[in-house]
């Protein structure tokens, strides 16, 4: 574990939890996932890393936007039921205000030159806030050749034989579990 993250806790209140899914919900511009690493794991210590890593697998793996998936878990992890109920709320409630908001504008405004410079700025800049945290969390899953071996499979299945999200995630899945199933024998010993 790296020295800027603080140790794990278990026990947060509902109203704290409520409060900090509002906080990274109405931040988070351009993908919630750097985000929620960066408060749930850097500053707040609530997870470890390998938590954040298995929880953000889960919640790829499931129908539904991650960050949502992401606050469910982690909401309940730390406050039960409630908590679950308050990390969606607040997780949602400042992007649903803010795209009414912006779907108004555009309406208004959005053949306009500038909203569409404005636009491909934004985008641009949400694909770098992906690839950063892509790079943070490659260096402390992808501990095995193996594990960058499945990186290039799932990519390839999705991108070059036009395979489904699900599709690809079963098969790679299934060869992952196999390769790093418990009481394996490892060449080293």
């Amino acid at each position: 574990m790296s020295n800027d993250v603080a140790k794990p806790v278990r026990s947060v209140s509902a109203a704290t939890v409520f409060r900090e899914f509002l906080t990274i919900g109405a931040t988070s511009f351009g993908g919630a996932v750097p985000y929620l690493r960066q408060s749930l794991v850097v500053r707040r210590g609530w997870l470890e890393e390998t938590e954040f890593v298995e929880l953000l697998s889960i919640s790829q793996s499931l129908p539904g936007l991650n960050a949502t998936n992401m606050a469910i878990l982690v909401g309940q992890r730390l406050a039960g039921r409630l908590g679950a109920a308050l990390a969606i709320i607040g997780m949602c409630l400042p992007g649903a205000l803010i795209m009414l908001l912006v779907g108004i504008v555009y309406r208004a405004h959005g053949d306009h030159a500038i909203t569409t410079a404005a636009l491909k700025g934004v985008s641009a800049a949400a694909v770098g806030l992906i690839l950063a945290t892509v790079v943070q969390l490659g260096k402390k899953s992808l501990v095995e050749y193996a594990d960058y071996a499945f990186v290039a499979v799932t990519v390839l299945m999705v991108n070059t034989f036009h395979q489904s999200v699900l599709t690809t995630l079963v098969a790679v899945g299934l060869f992952s579990i196999l390769w790093h199933r418990p009481g394996k024998t490892s060449k080293a010993e």
